[in-house]
């Protein structure tokens, strides 16, 4: 069944999906392996369309396999899908270019983190739209973190209380968005880094257990272990 998205609502995900997901193993693009028998692409637009404040979605997918994402998400909700780049800062762009006017709060999300659950998105959406800026979901660093050298020797232990982990989706509003890619330099992993650079303050919010990246064939095992279990 196609979910229906909030023709009032103010916010528009980004899915930067084009990526080749190398860590992961050799195969097809991250974004369309497996997860208990769907891609993660497909688990993780499901669970953005069940927010409730979603408007649009805006999928970048790899360019030989736009025709292929757009068929495959019919029928799981009406998305917009747009050709990625070779890096995912310029997917991004260009799906933050195919968002129709009307949403002011962007969130870009990791095809990836395919089990985020939908009240993640309105916590993010939720912080933007009470005046912050620029809003990341984050955790607390749990490991110890050592500093190492050359040659793998110790430097020293880093403390970790002022360390978190950073997850998706990261939320901002369209104009601090917008500006930041118009004045990339170097290509970046995190949008929150684009925007750190222009000065703008990032908040965080607390993320999830569930919105784990799929980034090893380890994650993938864990993520179909808690989709059996109910996630």
């Amino acid at each position: 069944m196609t979910a229906q998205l909030n023709p009032r609502g103010d916010v528009a995900v980004l899915v930067p999906a084009a990526g080749a997901g190398v860590r992961l193993g050799p195969g097809a693009p991250k974004a369309l392996r497996p997860l208990a028998g769907e891609p993660l692409l497909v688990h993780a637009v499901r669970r953005i369309a069940a927010a409730a404040s979603v408007h649009t979605i805006v999928v970048a997918a790899p360019t030989a396999e736009v025709d292929a994402v757009r068929d495959l998400l019919t029928a799981v909700a009406p998305v917009t899908v747009v050709p990625g780049g070779a890096e995912r800062q310029a997917s991004v762009a260009a799906a933050l270019a195919a968002v129709p006017a009307g949403p002011e709060i962007i969130l870009v999300h990791d095809a990836a983190r395919a089990l985020t659950p939908p009240g993640l998105v309105e916590s993010v959406a939720a912080a933007v739209r009470s005046g912050h800026d620029a809003v990341i979901p984050v955790l607390p660093v749990v490991d110890t973190i050592k500093e190492v050298g050359p040659g793998e020797v110790v430097l020293g232990t880093v403390d970790r209380s002022a360390l978190r982990a950073v997850q998706t989706p990261q939320g901002f509003r369209r104009a601090v968005l917008t500006a930041a890619h118009a004045a990339a330099g170097d290509p970046l992993t995190d949008d929150a880094g684009l925007v750190e650079k222009q000065g703008v303050p990032v908040v965080c919010v607390p993320g999830s257990e569930y919105a784990l990246k799929v980034t090893r064939p380890f994650d993938l095992a864990l993520a179909e272990h808690l989709l059996a279990g109910g996630a």
